[in-house]
């Protein structure tokens, strides 16, 4: 670690004259990973951890090496296919500094559990292929924490292949997503390939020497100031002098760093690396670190709560069954936001009204578990829940509740039947399960609970996790018809009026678990048509 890189963070985990409150959440970093598929995300996740300390060997998702010991996919379906469905919670200590890193699914059918995921972070990481720049998939993500103002740190990563000329690159980000990049890293290469990164805040370049277990530990490196014949030296005078020439554009042309516009959402400090290689990670995450905004106010039904408010506040923006198949556990994962958690004790759920004692806290990496005797405002607790909580619930000591989870209307609707009939039971345990997780919406015709259940998604890949999840978790082997109807929409009105609507062609009446009615609908046209001749109704894209 570079010494100005030490005193950053040194200066920024210090506890001021305050209590420890006050220390403790200064010292918090709880941020988001998100990418477009396929850009390396889960690698460079694993490499985090790496660097943290919290594994000792890294191995790529698909290498399955027998020395790997965590990755961030823990479900069984996530290791066969490569991919993450499912947000993952990871946390560990560096220099100082508590992380809580949130992995979440880079596919656009689990955007979902992504959107919710972004809410419980107070930055995020925009990773891109150094090929491809900004996807669809990354505007998307992009709008959201744009929406909510939150500081976004850029790493390019995947320099160890031929890609975008750098300058081209960020260019074209600026263009696409309307926002400042300030390259804070700039990618070296020696004869056409990937050796380093020059740290322009530093004024330095980093060195760094490729070894022969495929990134699986730390890459060795190597410090050479920018001015001096040490650089020529190393890298050949040829690359020297255009490194100095990339580097006066860059100084004449480029957006100076500004740190209030960075925390304002407006400019994202813009690195490059190859988290396969390890090369620019480590500079990467020192530097994040120490530019990342500690937890912050949050706004709640009685007005902003300071995370230094001695009364605790959390609110649920995970709940995930099975993480340990053997016990059939339910873990609801609780982000902090105010005061001192502590095993025990009890708070309020906002929704209900009910007490609620937190017993048996735990703070993960990966499936790995650890008990844990405390928590503070922007850590990531899961408590084991016996069904009682919701996603989006507040859990406090006092009178507040806070809101903004995302919720979205499924767009693909399919019937369930059981493999084996006599399975049912089963069956019914899993899909209310997967309900109470918000990883299925799950309906059924004229009300009729006994009837085979319709399953709603939000994309087509939720189908076969579903059908995964329902075989191997619950013993409930299935298969899926696709219903040939879609846009729905919740209604309310006078019965007579909702029971006539239903009945005209191409339209379907479904009820969600509470009774609350919907349409589905064949077309979009067919949804307009009744949106303007059914004036006794009232349409609606959310549940009630």
């Amino acid at each position: 670690m570079g010494s100005a890189e030490g005193a950053a963070i040194e200066s920024m985990r210090t506890p001021g004259p305050g209590p420890i409150l006050e220390g403790e959440t200064r010292r918090r970093r709880t941020f988001a990973i998100i990418s477009h598929p396929d850009a390396g995300k889960t690698t460079l996740t694993e490499k985090l951890l790496l660097y943290g300390g919290a594994i000792h060997l890294a191995g790529t998702v698909k290498a399955r090496r027998a020395a790997r010991q965590v990755t961030s996919d823990w479900m069984e379906l996530e290791r066969e296919r490569g991919i993450s469905v499912t947000s993952s919670v990871l946390q560990f200590e560096y220099a100082g500094l508590r992380v809580n890193l949130l992995d979440t699914p880079g596919h656009e059918d689990f955007s979902e559990d992504t959107f919710r995921t972004l809410v419980a972070a107070d930055s995020a990481v925009m990773l891109l292929d150094n090929r491809k720049g900004v996807e669809e998939r990354t505007r998307q993500l992009f709008d959201v924490c744009r929406r909510r103002r939150m500081p976004i740190f850029t790493f390019v990563n995947k320099c160890d292949r031929a890609g975008t000329d750098p300058l081209q690159l960020l260019s074209d980000v600026e263009a696409e997503l309307g926002f400042q990049c300030a390259p804070v890293t700039w990618p070296v290469y020696r004869d056409g390939v990937f050796s380093g990164v020059y740290h322009r805040r530093l004024r330095h370049v980093i060195l760094f020497a490729r070894r022969g277990d495929h990134g699986a530990s730390r890459a060795d490196s190597e410090v050479v100031r920018l001015e001096g014949s040490a650089l020529d030296d190393e890298l050949g005078s040829a690359t020297a002098r255009r490194l100095h020439e990339e580097v006066s554009l860059l100084d004449g042309a480029g957006h100076p760093f500004d740190a209030a516009a960075v925390l304002a959402g407006d400019q994202s400090p813009v690195y490059f690396g190859s988290a396969l290689t390890n090369f620019g990670v480590e500079p990467f995450l020192e530097d994040y670190l120490s530019l990342a905004p500690p937890p912050a106010a949050r706004l709640s039904s009685r007005g902003p709560v300071d995370p230094t408010d001695p009364r605790f506040s959390a609110f649920v923006f995970k709940i995930q069954a099975n993480m340990d198949p053997r016990h059939r556990d339910r873990v609801a994962f609780l982000r902090i936001c105010s005061g001192r958690f502590v095993p025990g004790m009890e708070v309020r759920v906002a929704r209900s009204g009910r007490p609620v004692r937190l017993a048996a806290p735990q703070q993960f990496l990966g499936r790995e578990r650890v008990a844990v005797d405390e928590a503070w405002p922007g850590d990531v607790v899961g408590i084991l829940d016996r069904g009682h909580l919701r996603i989006g619930d507040t859990l406090a000591e006092g009178d507040v509740e806070f809101s903004g989870i995302p919720r979205f209307p499924p767009q693909h609707f399919a019937r369930v039947y059981p493999a084996d009939p006599l399975r049912r039971k089963q069956l019914d345990a899993g899909l209310r399960a997967l309900s109470e997780e918000g990883a299925a919406q799950v309906f059924f015709a004229d009300g009729d609970s006994s009837a085979m259940p319709i399953l709603g998604a939000v994309g087509l890949l939720q189908f076969d996790v579903m059908r995964f999840r329902l075989e191997h978790e619950y013993g409930a082997a299935c298969r899926l018809e696709r219903i040939g109807l879609g846009h729905p929409r919740w209604i309310t009105g006078p019965e007579p009026a909702i029971e006539r609507a239903a009945r005209q062609p191409g339209r379907l009446r479904v009820f969600d678990t509470r009774g609350d009615s919907l349409l589905l609908f064949e077309s979009e046209f067919a949804l307009q048509w009744a949106l303007d001749h059914e004036p006794e109704l009232t349409f609606a894209e959310l549940a009630p």
